[in-house]
């Protein structure tokens, strides 16, 4: 037992020992990783800041006190400027430079200059710091040495290997040159903006100074500043930071010991306004500086904060000279345009219609780099050329709405507010071309309720407008809410003319980066519609410039559409726009006040006059394609007023059928009754009365509730004249002619006027003997009333007793055309066949004088009674005095002037 528990003992020691034999190995193999690991990273470190090394590039002192400006090329990849322009490049030595700019420079921007080889080591470590906590490329560590080289060799991109790069050839840069050369090459090199590269243009373009020996102290501290920010610290555009950055400037002075808390204190007082010459500001111009300004903000957008005045690249942009000349000109004081008074502000945006690329801005009336760039930093209520955007074409793309779409225009209200048109009329139905042509406030805002608010809110989202969360409300159809500028809205409505594809408005096609790879800067199409609403919109503001609120913009022959719109607030009219487009090119012009008062009739006049003349300069000489119908539109015929829209029936009087588009899933089908044919009047018979010297007709119908009957007569071939309009279904004619041939025509009438009249029903009766008396005023008469027993006047008594049958049996049945716009009347067969064996009983020949000069009478009274006002109002289905009627429908010849 003994033996057993002293091998337990020993077993236990052993593995005891066992264990602290195998740990230190371990420990050891931990340590040397990690001695191995940091052995091959500083190896692969120093590897890779040697190939950093060997691949910077070579000092070259032309290029050390050369600005490192960026070149700008238009579409053409013309050049069209060198930012930092040989004209505008002064050179100084370091003699040149007062102390007091030398010591304001140093002191902002490296105080220990003089002392470190070109890298401050300190700043190093607290560059580190800031890096670590909060990213790489927080705080930079650059001297001015650094700065030289980096604006002479290197980008602005914030990697690790240019970071090698810089401070290898800083230091080498502060081996080779005196600490004095540096300093005049940084002075020459930075970039003070404004276009003003060096130093010495700096001081002439803000100042007007030839001699920096005239430098005050807060002129110089306001230059020391400025490299830093440029634009930011501008004292042309921004007053207020440019005094920030001056006193930042003085306060590093004091603490470094080059001036004292007095001079401080005493050049914080100096007012930045006052020590500017903003006359020789505005002479320094950059070419089409409009257009320069909005490539800037692009290329610092797309590039993460790059300068285009500091970083050297190769801007390829999208401009196009001569439209962009064409814009300049009529912004000019000297132009075409006839401005109401001085203070009117203008913007104006170019762009080509397929790819969003801007071809000309606008930036106001004789731009200068430093103005307000009404073209693109503007925000104002775009009025109703929010219209297509918010109301109709979302009606169109997600309710398929047709462009006579029916909209009430009447008394209208939101949240107890009136709303009214421009005009402050109600026009009671409308269509949706009518309504956006005529710019009606009210069917806007209501389709825009119809077809729902965040379905306009999405539209309006692919278009590039972007209302940020705001509550959509009705007044949004008019633009009532949100602040837009004339890139946008030229972009926006490129895509109309585009089949509905949007392209967001850029003016950079490309960047060259030296020394690395070029960038593609354009923008990608995205679908913003389909193609139909895009048609079927365009298709209605050509509408706008033809017959609507765009007239005085239309282009003669160009194919065209735009839309005009206006803001209102109160009794006054802050803004006015246009925008119109074909297929080449989107224009947008905005005109308006600073202060926002109200704009007259002639500043509302000026974006039309802009327009058509602009339009018509950059489409001369060049092919303007139509709109491309796409396949799911149709037109449509249907008839004016109908609600929903109805096909015309064969019925419907061609002066109440329009054309308009449908989408093809939602075209009309129903037929419209509203002006159905009466049906004609069936066994019409007359029947020769001798007792009584009388004719009587009669004939049969079906239901005639709201329904007459109108006769007429043509006595031997003569006009027609109405006898009566009956309710009855007969009539009687007295004191006929005896041997005359007398052809009627009855046809069906409405009493409402809500159908058309039946076709005439003929029917001819001969009356047997001589002549007798002319025929008189007819009325109804009992068939009991005793025949008229007037002599017959000598004249009648002198003619011969003829009967006229030489007549053309063609003559006798078929009224002229004269006095009658209307249709011959159809009468039955039965009665074609009546009116031939008539024709044979009268086939002898002869002449009836005494008939001719009977004929010629009745004509005249026919003319007395207002035959005349019935032939000029034809189409009128009411029945008017003594109208000329229809013709009997009969297969034979009218009869000539001559005969009749």
């Amino acid at each position: 037992m003994a033996n057993e528990s002293q091998s337990r003992t020993a077993r236990r020691n052993q593995m005891k020992a066992s264990k602290k034999k195998k740990g230190k190995p371990l420990f050891k193999k931990i340590l040397l990783t990690i001695l191995i690991v940091g052995l091959v990273l500083m190896i692969g470190t120093g590897g890779l800041f040697a190939y950093y090394i060997s691949s910077a590039p070579k000092l070259d002192e032309s290029q050390l006190s050369t600005p490192f400006s960026s070149k700008v090329y238009d579409m053409n990849d013309n050049l069209i400027t060198d930012l930092a322009g040989a004209e505008r490049r002064t050179k100084v030595t370091y003699d040149d430079l007062p102390p007091v700019l030398k010591d304001a420079v140093i002191a902002t921007e490296d105080s220990r200059f003089y002392d470190h080889i070109g890298i401050d080591f300190r700043r190093i470590v607290a560059a580190v710091g800031a890096n670590i906590t909060s990213g790489f490329g927080a705080e930079g560590a650059s001297t001015i040495t650094q700065q030289v080289v980096k604006r002479s060799f290197l980008t602005s991109k914030k990697t690790i290997e240019r970071k090698v790069q810089e401070q290898y050839l800083a230091i080498k840069l502060d081996q080779e040159y005196s600490k004095e050369k540096i300093l005049e090459m940084y002075m020459n090199k930075i970039y003070y903006g404004a276009g003003a590269y060096g130093v010495a243009e700096a001081a002439k373009t803000y100042f007007g100074k030839e001699n920096l020996n005239e430098l005050t102290l807060p002129q110089a501290a306001l230059l020391a500043g400025l490299p830093q920010r440029p634009s930011a610290y501008n004292p042309l555009e921004n007053p207020d930071l440019a005094k920030d950055r001056i006193n930042t400037v003085l306060n590093l002075m004091v603490m470094h010991g080059k001036i004292s808390e007095e001079e401080a204190e005493e050049a914080r007082k100096t007012n930045v306004e006052d020590m500017l010459n903003k006359t020789e500001a505005e002479k320094q111009k950059t070419p089409y500086d409009a257009f320069i300004k909005k490539v800037k903000k692009e290329v610092e957008a797309k590039m993460d904060g790059a300068d285009i005045f500091k970083d050297g690249l190769k801007i390829y942009t999208t401009l196009d000279p001569k439209a962009q000349e064409s814009v300049e000109e009529l912004l000019s004081s000297d132009g075409p345009i006839s401005w109401p008074d001085d203070e009117l502000k203008t913007g104006v945006a170019v762009t080509d219609t397929k790819s969003g690329a801007i071809r000309a801005i606008g930036g106001g009336r004789d731009y200068q780099g430093s103005d307000l760039n009404y073209a693109t930093e503007i925000t104002r209520q775009p009025g109703s050329t929010f219209k297509p955007i918010m109301a109709y074409g979302p009606a169109i793309q997600y309710d398929k709405i047709s462009t006579y779409h029916q909209i009430k225009d009447e008394e209208y209200e939101i949240n107890g507010k009136e709303i009214n048109n421009f005009d402050n009329r109600f026009r009671g139905w409308v269509s949706a071309r009518y309504a956006l042509s005529r710019s009606l406030n009210i069917p806007a805002m209501k389709t825009m309720q119809e077809v729902g608010m965040d379905k306009a809110e999405d539209f309006a989202s692919g278009l590039g407008i972007s209302y940020n969360n705001s509550n959509i409300v009705p007044v949004d159809a008019i633009g009532g809410n949100i602040g837009v500028n004339p890139v946008q809205m030229a972009g926006a409505y490129a895509a109309f003319g585009n089949e509905g594809v949007y392209n967001e408005p850029y003016t950079v096609r490309k960047i060259e980066v030296p020394g690395e790879d070029t960038l593609d800067t354009k923008s990608e199409p995205k679908s913003a519609m389909d193609s139909y609403t895009a048609y079927m919109i365009s298709d209605m503001l050509q509408t706008t410039m033809s017959e609507g609120s765009g007239q005085a913009a239309n282009v003669s022959g160009l194919p065209e559409a735009g839309k005009t719109g206006t803001t209102n607030r109160g009794d006054t009219a802050p803004d006015s726009w246009f925008n119109g487009y074909t297929t080449n090119y989107s224009i947008s012009i905005w005109t308006g006040y600073n202060d926002m008062k109200g704009l007259s009739q002639a500043g509302k006049d000026i974006p039309k006059q802009i327009f058509k003349p602009l339009m018509t300069q950059l489409s001369e000489g060049k092919e303007t394609a139509d709109f491309n119908k796409p396949e799911s539109v149709v037109q449509v015929e249907v008839e004016e007023g109908s609600r929903p829209a109805k096909l015309p029936s064969s019925n419907t009087p061609q002066s109440r059928i329009v054309t308009e588009l449908f989408h093809v899933d939602n075209q009309p089908s129903k037929v419209s009754k509203t002006f159905k044919q009466l049906d004609p009047v069936n066994s019409l018979t007359g029947k020769y009365n001798e007792g009584s010297n009388s004719i009587d007709l009669n004939w049969s119908y079906g239901d005639t509730e709201d329904v007459s009957f109108q006769v007429s007569v043509s006595i031997d071939g003569g006009d027609y004249r109405e006898l009566t309009t009956t309710k009855d279904k007969s009539a009687s004619v007295s004191n006929v002619q005896q041997g005359a041939t007398y052809q009627f025509a009855v046809k069906a009438v409405s009493d409402s006027g809500e159908a058309e009249s039946s076709e005439s029903t003929g029917e001819r009766v001969q009356v047997p003997g001589v002549q007798g008396n002319p025929l008189e005023t007819p009325e109804e008469e009992s068939p009991d009333e005793e025949p008229s027993t007037e002599e017959p006047s000598e004249e009648e008594e002198q003619a011969p007793e003829e009967n006229n049958e030489d007549a053309p049996a063609n003559e006798e049945d078929t009224p002229p055309e004269e006095n009658t716009d209307e249709e011959p009347p159809s009468p039955e067969e039965g009665n074609e066949e009546g009116n031939e064996n008539n024709q044979g009983d009268n086939g002898e020949e002869g002449n009836n004088q005494e008939s001719e000069n009977q004929g010629s009478e009745n004509s005249g009274n026919n003319s007395e009674n207002g035959n005349s006002e019935g032939s000029e109002d034809s189409n009128n289905e009411e029945t008017p005095e003594e109208p000329a009627p229809e013709q009997p429908n009969t297969d034979e010849q009218e009869p000539t002037e001559e005969a009749a």
